[in-house]
């Protein structure tokens, strides 16, 4: 697994956190590490292409993902 940073904007309070959370245990092959405001860490598989649908989860909760880091 690599160790996956995102930043996200928009998210403001526990609820945000929360969406965030809920929309990114949806995503399978993925290990959702810590979710704070502004911030996610993940593990995604190496050579998968889940970023995407880690990005997609998140846009449709309604909140836009700045940067990714690995």
């Amino acid at each position: 697994m690599a160790k996956t940073t995102l930043t996200v904007d928009g998210m403001s309070c526990t609820h945000c956190v929360r969406s965030v959370r809920l929309a990114l245990d949806a995503v399978e092959g993925i290990t959702v590490g810590e979710v704070g405001i502004g911030k996610v860490s993940l593990d995604i598989p190496p050579g998968s292409n889940r970023i995407g649908d880690v990005t997609a989860a998140i846009e449709n909760a309604g909140y836009h993902v700045t940067a990714v880091q690995s």
